[in-house]
């Protein structure tokens, strides 16, 4: 049996990780529960991983897997997770230090491995390093990158700087090229992580990367935010994300990507709703083995539950245009002391149009501390203004602006984030329906909610409105008042 060709407007795929390939997959018997699941979870797709924190699976043992799978009618790919995979780093004991030659070597290894395997392989997002070793330390002073004999200049001599082209280089020559000679039909996907304001500075380079790569994926985990071990992210970050990546990658880019750690029933199909809301094709629930235990078996049943709904959502999503106020995050950016300002302004009932591009034409925007990496900013900013746009900045970036951009005029508002993008989940309704008037009046629309509510528009005219509080809440949109579920969403398609 083949596998069947994706028709629906989103896919659940899932992945099998190294040590769950030896554990789980080492019998028929295994293999089966492991088909009968994808089939009571709707997944149509796999990634059987071959490589994880210094574990490399059996080659005979991914094939008859990889078979068995496919006979079964699922889709398979492979998956490498660069973790424990030479010469350790100075920081996180599980990241390695890519300066060091033989760990270089190792990487062409694994990946030729598993091209050998496979048609197609997804990286998991641990493709970075925070190694600060004599080695690492001695190449970034001297702004010179080496891959085995080769050797490429870095822009600066920041850790920034040499980690990016470090990362950039030694993909493309112990991933890339490795994997294509072995298997020159081979596609690779780079999977980005959701801490984008930490990108840089720990070798991610998402233009040259989504440049390089054959597709890209994102991380959509948010889990609770309100979790002790995992939280702290607002379930807005996933939508951010997926779609500020989604404008660099265009078409390369496939799916999200999310995980029960830190979840309930609810916070779980949060992560998908956002993902779908975003305009994912594919949603990759990280996986089997950590699904078959603790809150995965519950928050697969709330998933399936809610399947019907989300595909009839992504359906819609496919064929409209997301609008909003334009959130100028240009790549490379660093966040000053705003991190993640833009998944606590989502949050607040601001329908965001992430873009990494400056927006000229922009009805409404937003600027953080993050806009400063353009140095072209003033000027542009204060010709948006000059055009009436309606324009929020963090307080944060209006005190670096001071005098070099029009700030005081009646079209300009100042968000008050304090150097802490958190303190804006506690702003009271009042504060919020006067921060959203001024910049959804040029979309047409008004808004009258609490915190921790998000809308979405379109442009036609539809909309999502969708509550993060595990309380019932009264918004207004339009000046329609209407009721929205503790964790429900309400939407409205224009045909």
């Amino acid at each position: 049996m083949t596998s069947m060709p994706h028709q629906d407007p989103h896919r659940f795929s899932t992945l099998i990780e190294a040590q769950g390939v030896r554990d789980l997959l080492a019998t028929d018997d295994g293999i089966d529960a492991a088909i009968d699941w994808c089939r009571r979870q709707a997944v149509t797709k796999v990634y059987v991983e071959t490589f994880r924190s210094g574990y490399l699976a059996d080659r005979e043992t991914l094939r008859h897997v990889r078979d068995r799978f496919r006979g079964a009618g699922l889709e398979v790919s492979g998956c490498v997770t660069t973790t424990v995979v030479g010469k350790q780093s100075t920081g996180w004991n599980i990241i390695a230090c890519y300066t060091d030659p033989q760990t270089q070597d190792r990487l062409g290894e694994i990946f030729g491995f598993t091209a050998e395997l496979f048609d197609e392989i997804m990286i998991d997002d641990f493709w970075f390093t925070d190694c600060e070793c004599a080695e690492c330390d001695s190449a970034r002073q001297s702004k010179t990158v080496r891959i085995g004999d080769k050797s490429y200049p870095a822009a600066g001599d920041t850790w920034a700087d040499y980690r990016c082209e470090l990362m950039v280089h030694l993909a493309r020559e112990r991933i890339l090229a490795p994997a294509k000679r072995a298997n020159p039909k081979v596609r690779l996907i780079i999977k980005f992580p959701e801490w984008y304001d930490r990108f840089r500075e720990q070798g991610y380079e998402v233009v040259r990367e989504t440049a390089d790569f054959d597709r890209i994926w994102v991380g959509t985990e948010t889990r609770d935010y309100d979790d002790e071990e995992w939280g702290g992210r607002p379930q807005y970050q996933a939508y951010f994300i997926m779609k500020w990546l989604g404008g660099i990658g265009g078409r390369k880019c496939g799916g999200g990507w999310y995980d029960p750690y830190g979840t309930r029933e609810s916070t779980y199909v949060e992560q998908a709703r956002q993902t779908v809301l975003a305009g994912a094709a594919e949603s990759l629930l990280f996986c089997y083995g950590s699904l078959l235990k603790g809150t995965g078996p519950a928050n697969l049943e709330a998933l399936r539950s809610c399947r019907p709904e989300l595909l009839h959502v992504a359906d819609q999503v496919s064929r409209r245009r997301a609008v909003g106020v334009a959130a100028y995050m240009p790549p490379n950016s660093h966040c000053e002391n705003e991190p993640h300002v833009f998944d606590f302004v989502g949050m607040m009932g601001l329908p965001l149009a992430p873009c990494h591009e400056f927006p000229e034409d922009a009805e409404a925007a937003l600027f953080s501390a993050h806009a400063l990496k353009d140095p072209e900013l003033p000027q542009r900013l204060s010709k948006l203004i000059a055009r009436g746009a309606a324009v929020l900045v963090t307080d944060g970036l209006a005190q670096r602006l001071v005098g070099r951009a029009a700030l005081d005029a009646s079209n300009v508002s100042v968000l008050p984030v304090k150097g802490d993008p958190k303190s804006l989940l506690d702003l009271p309704q009042a504060d919020l329906d006067a921060i959203r008037q001024p910049l959804l009046a040029p979309l047409g629309r008004t808004l009258q909610a609490p915190n921790r509510v998000s809308l979405y528009l379109f442009a036609d005219g539809s909309w999502v409105v969708e509550n993060f509080n595990d309380q019932a809440v009264t918004v207004a949109l339009d000046g329609v008042e209407m009721a929205v579920a503790g964790r429900g969403w309400l939407y409205e398609w224009q045909p």
